[in-house]
């Protein structure tokens, strides 16, 4: 790694605006970790970013595990140094169930990953930001155009990412005296796997179906990269980046 390199961890980084994120910030000349429970996915991104991948490490890692996160982030430390950005990305989502009939374990389950597995990472990045030299970093929260409204039969989903608003609210105010700043990143209908039936169709608040335009996550990687690259005294609190005709504005 050079002198000069920043080192960011990204989570969720096998598949979708994960990837695309660990592998745009690979091409942008970062170190990166990239983190996720399939280690062939990991290591097929570290080989789809080609010659920048000489600078990735791949760490498979249940975010929802405290063990494995603390392990991620010694794995950091140990190879780089140091963290400069943290991606706050994993997350899952039930599919299509009505919140009467969701489980306790669907509940858990994505509770674990999209809420507790950001905040065991957060954590771990404070303990090493704060101690590093020079003190300080970035972490950027996915919250999702779901922080905001929710879909039909999205309560998990949607409850994780109204409370990452408050995680990043938080965590901005008490990194802020180490030098630490927080932003999220709210993203609507990227084109990615997770998102693919929306072009044939999805389920609408009027319980109708409808295709949905999408956006090209190169947008997105690029607006990711532009709130890494900010100075710690500049700041993206908040931005939401979507496809312009998506059903975001008056949804439902």
């Amino acid at each position: 790694m050079d002198a000069g390199s920043k080192v960011a961890i990204v989570t969720g980084a096998g598949t979708g605006i994960g990837r695309a994120v660990a592998i745009g910030l690979l091409e942008a000349d970062y170190a990166v970790v990239l983190a996720g429970r399939r280690q062939a996915l990991l290591e097929r991104a570290v080989l789809e970013a080609g010659a920048h991948g000489g600078h990735a490490l791949v760490v498979p890692t249940d975010v929802g595990d405290p063990d494995a996160v603390r392990a991620l982030f010694a794995a950091t430390r140990e190879r780089f140094g140091r963290l400069d950005v943290l991606f706050n990305n994993a997350g899952i989502t039930t599919r299509g169930a009505p919140l009467e009939e969701l489980t306790v374990e669907q509940w858990k389950s994505v509770v674990d990953v999209n809420l507790t597995g950001a905040f065991l990472c957060t954590q771990q990045a404070f303990l090493l930001m704060k101690s590093q030299q020079p003190q300080g970093g970035r972490i950027i929260n996915n919250g999702s155009i779901s922080a905001h409204v929710p879909r039909p039969h999205s309560a998990p989903y949607t409850a994780t990412k109204h409370a990452i608003t408050g995680l990043t609210r938080s965590t901005s105010l008490d990194g802020r005296r180490f030098n630490i700043a927080c932003g999220q990143i709210d993203i609507g209908n990227a084109a990615t796997e997770m998102t693919a039936a929306f072009a044939s169709g999805v389920l609408q608040a009027s319980g109708q179906m409808a295709a949905e335009p999408r956006l090209d996550v190169a947008h997105v990687v690029r607006a990711v990269l532009y709130m890494a690259s900010l100075p710690l005294d500049a700041n993206v609190q908040f931005m939401t980046v979507m496809a312009t005709a998506m059903p975001f504005i008056g949804r439902g």
